[in-house]
């Protein structure tokens, strides 16, 4: 059986894809919300594709969700990868926006799957978002990594490299499928603050978004996301005039240049501490 159900073909000038998952790469959902907020910019809600879960997730642990109205079940929604298109009349090219939830199985095989889909829509060239929470400074700029097999690309646009050797998520092995397929490919890593990792960060959103639509040669609208991420600012700093302790810890990681990833629970306490605040004010 096809793993891809295809909806409609979508007609696209020069199409770029920004592509972004759910899960163990989506640190205070900075990525996925980078992409919704695309999506909600311009009203875009169905999907001309997708990949069909049922090869790839392990739905006892990722279920799918039922809506019941009335004693009817109204819908049954499946996690699934989708596949968006982004018109951009004023604009060179066409944009495919990628969202999905980290696949349980198969990885290879479900790489090799977005590919055919990304090859069927001509796209010359992908960025992929992820997020980790480490040693960083809600207070400073995020810092945005960037992994490539071009380093022009990295010196081109300032970014920063990681020396990170361990684990990786679905966006690590999907790069690399890419590059076998010659597509030109670049991740981009937004460094969330782990005293914040139970939020979700608009800042880091903010910064994985501005970094990929400068990479991929895009213009989107990101007005509300930067509204956002001034009034999430504004609301850690009102919870750190309450704590001294908090206060002392932001101000020691403001001179660190360490942006590595971390385990939250090493700082358990003053993530719950702020994590306590922040929900008394929504």
């Amino acid at each position: 059986m096809d793993a891809i159900r295809r909806f409609t073909k979508p007609q696209l000038r020069r199409p770029r894809a920004l592509i972004a998952f759910e899960g163990w790469n989506d640190a205070c959902e900075s990525a996925s919300g980078a992409v919704r907020h695309v999506l909600r910019e311009h009203e875009t809600e169905e999907p001309f594709a997708l990949i069909d879960p049922e090869e790839f997730y392990d739905f006892q642990v990722r279920r799918p969700t039922v809506a019941i109205s009335g004693g009817d079940t109204r819908s049954l929604t499946w996690p699934s990868t989708r596949f968006y298109a982004v018109p951009l009349p004023h604009q060179q090219r066409n944009l495919i926006v990628v969202l999905g939830e980290e696949p349980s199985f198969r990885w290879r095989t479900f790489a090799r799957t977005l590919n055919v889909i990304l090859a069927e829509n001509d796209v010359e060239q992908a960025v992929l978002l992820g997020a980790f929470v480490g040693q960083v400074a809600h207070t400073r700029p995020v810092p945005v990594i960037g992994v490539t097999t071009d380093r022009e690309l990295i010196e081109r646009h300032g970014l920063s490299t990681s020396r990170y050797e361990g684990p990786t998520g679905i966006v690590g092995v999907l790069q690399e499928a890419c590059r076998e397929e010659g597509m030109p490919t670049m991740s981009l890593w937004a460094a969330a603050p782990h005293y914040l990792a139970a939020n979700a960060n608009p800042k880091a959103m903010l910064a994985l978004l501005e970094r990929s639509l400068e990479l991929l040669e895009v213009g989107v609208d990101t007005t509300g996301l930067r509204i956002a991420a001034e009034e999430f600012e504004q609301r850690v700093d009102s919870a750190m005039e309450d704590s001294d302790e908090l206060t002392e810890y932001v101000a020691d990681l403001e001179e660190t240049d360490d942006v590595e990833a971390i385990d939250p629970e090493s700082t358990e306490d003053l993530v719950n501490e702020i994590e306590s605040f922040l929900r008394n004010q929504e």
